[in-house]
């Protein structure tokens, strides 16, 4: 092999003929295949030494009684069995390193397609499944299956040996061979189905698991143990049953299979010694048949007890072939940075795994040095207007173009160096403060990071933790408050000066201080020529956005003026004190207010309020 197995390498762009990205890895194995081949031969040749062992010492040494003739052969069969035990130590070696290798090439890319499965399907069975799928390819290759399989070609050989020894003994044998394949065919044709459905609700157990663990304080608190408990015991119970019936498959036609070939064995002795009555074989081809057909046979048997490990092998390498779209991605030209505006046109977009919009018709335009504020009421489709944004979900019809260039035309990698993105459900990830701000780039600077914490107005924060930015955060983030977690998020999204940060409900969790830093992030990306767009309930995200966008029952609306939307509201309202609030918007507005926007959202910070669709 070309490099050290060890080595995490991705593919690169498939070339001529176009092959299928698991079939290019393993291609570039087939020198170690080749030789995996001609070790089988050269395995397969030596299982002969026991037979023609047998065949001379049943022929020669007993009629002649010549004990040097015996002490030499069995000296040379200890030197053949020797060799024979090496080449197969060393083959199962090669097909461990080959599945390693595979694994290698593929392994980064198996972890993309993870992160990207949830993005794709709103089920979150499926998660891990990519990685599974490796890890049972790498566990067959390194197992004995491909070892029955390269031994397999070579039953013909000892048929043809049989057949020499004698006819009958020869048909004798290939009845066996056929029983055998025969029961192997039952053994899929019973075993497939319940192979699937097994594999589905491990999906299923593994993803009510992981749900549950993430979510374990409210489960808990709400008594939601015993009935999910219940839940995952029924899950359990038909996993459980159908890794039974997998079990009574496997082993009751493995039963069959080795009662059958001791059966076959005892079968050619009889029929090789009622030949050697009638005169037409010699003593030493009763034992001698007697292994070869036992030889001829025992790859079937394997395969048969290993129809398991075959079944899962198969199907995670269709799933997997049908997770990479078959071919390894083409190289994309390096794209210039986006400077100037971010263009939004006729955007319908539906979640991953439904046809229901939840966006349709959304357009704007945005120069460089905006802000956007995004208001509206709760489901209407903000959220989904960030994820489309940023890439996370893709649209259904339309086109968001940063500087004229369709997002989906940048690489996804280079992509991430422009944009920046704060979820409204975050959710940090196991490392140090540093290494979350950094996006888990090892080849970030200190200078990088902290300069978006410094943007982020969290570097202060920061310092005070037990270890500075060294601090380990734990599974999720659990160290941090949540307060904590949401300005370290936001310090992300602000890593690498990103031209396009959105943030959708960056205050939801943030104190005066806090907020106060989130406005001034927000004017230093407008300031150094990003674009930010703002979804928010609460009024003081608005501060230090220029446009604002209403968001309705899937729809988007340009608002002419920020702080119509604004309003000081009393903390016990009173007909008198409304009036004169009104009247004071409207002399200082100079309207009436926001017509027919047809939605009211309100989330206070102090005593404003953000009003939508609210005649004043």
């Amino acid at each position: 092999m070309s490099r050290p197995l060890s080595s995490t390498v991705s593919l690169p762009p498939s070339t001529g003929s176009q092959r299928p990205w698991l079939r290019e890895a393993l291609s570039r194995c087939r020198s170690a295949l080749v030789g995996v081949a001609l070790i089988s031969a050269l395995i397969n040749v030596l299982f002969l030494s026991g037979p023609l062992f047998m065949l001379e010492v049943y022929d020669r040494v007993l009629p002649s009684r010549s004990v040097p003739t015996l002490v030499s052969l069995l000296v040379i069969l200890v030197g053949l069995y020797a060799c024979q035990g090496l080449l197969d130590l060393l083959r199962n070696r090669i097909l461990a390193r080959v599945g390693a290798y595979v694994d290698s090439m593929a392994s980064e890319a198996c972890f993309a397609m993870t992160a990207a499965g949830p993005l794709k399907s709103r089920t979150s069975a499926e998660g891990l499944q990519p990685l599974r799928d490796m890890d049972q390819i790498r566990a067959f290759l390194g197992g004995p299956g491909p070892s029955a399989l390269f031994d397999l070609p070579w039953i013909p050989l000892y048929m043809l040996i049989c057949f020499v020894f004698h006819f009958w003994i020869g048909m004798a044998a290939l009845t066996g061979a056929l029983v055998l394949l025969c029961l192997t065919l039952a053994t899929d044709l019973s075993s497939r189905r319940t192979s699937l459905t097994a594999t589905v609700l491990s999906m299923q157990k593994s993803s009510m698991a992981e749900a549950t663990s993430r979510n374990a304080e409210a489960v808990r608190v709400l008594g939601m143990v015993p009935h999910l408990s219940a839940r995952w015991s029924g899950l359990n119970g038909a996993f459980v049953d159908t890794q039974l019936s997998l079990s009574d498959v496997a082993s009751g036609f493995g039963a069959m299979s080795k009662a059958f070939r001791m059966f076959l064995q005892s079968a050619i002795l009889a029929l090789s010694a009622f030949l050697f009555i009638k005169g037409e074989v010699s003593s030493g081809m009763i034992v001698a048949s007697g292994i070869l057909v036992s030889r001829a046979l025992a790859p079937v048997e394997v395969s048969i007890a290993h129809w398991r490990t075959f079944i899962a092998a198969s199907q995670s390498w269709r799933r997997l072939s049908k997770t990479f779209g078959g071919q390894a991605p083409a190289e994309r030209l390096a794209l210039p940075a986006p400077v100037a505006r971010l263009d939004v046109d006729s955007l319908a977009v539906a979640a991953p795994g439904s046809s229901s919009l939840i966006l349709q018709k959304a357009g704007f335009s945005l120069q460089a040095g905006s802000a956007l504020a995004v208001v509206g009421p709760s489901a209407a489709g903000k959220s989904t207007l960030a994820r489309v944004l940023v890439g996370a979900w893709p649209a259904t019809r339309g086109s968001i173009r940063l500087d004229g260039t369709l997002l989906d035309h940048f690489d996804p990698q280079m992509l991430s160096r422009h944009i920046g993105y704060l979820p409204q459900d975050l959710e940090l990830l196991s490392g140090s403060v540093a290494e979350n701000i950094a996006r888990f780039d090892a080849a970030a600077t200190s200078e990088a990071i902290i300069a978006a914490a410094r943007t982020a107005g969290v570097h202060e924060m920061i310092l005070r933790l037990p270890d500075g930015y060294d601090t380990q955060i734990g599974e999720g983030g659990n160290v941090l408050s949540t307060g904590q977690r949401q300005r370290i998020g936001l310090a992300r999204a602000l890593y690498g000066d990103p031209f396009l940060v959105v943030l959708d409900e960056p205050n939801s969790n943030l104190d005066q201080a806090g907020e106060a830093a989130l406005t001034s992030a927000i004017r230093h990306v407008r300031a150094r020529g990003g674009i930010a767009i703002v979804i928010a309930h609460r009024a003081s995200a608005l501060d230090a956005c220029d446009q604002v966008m209403l968001v309705s029952d899937g729809q988007t609306q340009m608002l002419e003026r920020k702080r119509d939307l604004i309003r000081p509201v009393p903390a016990s309202p009173h007909p008198a004190a409304a009036a004169a609030d009104s009247a004071e918007r409207h002399d200082e507005t100079g309207d009436a207010g926001i017509r027919d926007a047809g939605a009211i959202a309100t989330g206070s910070t102090g005593d404003r309020r953000l009003v939508m669709g609210e005649r004043a």
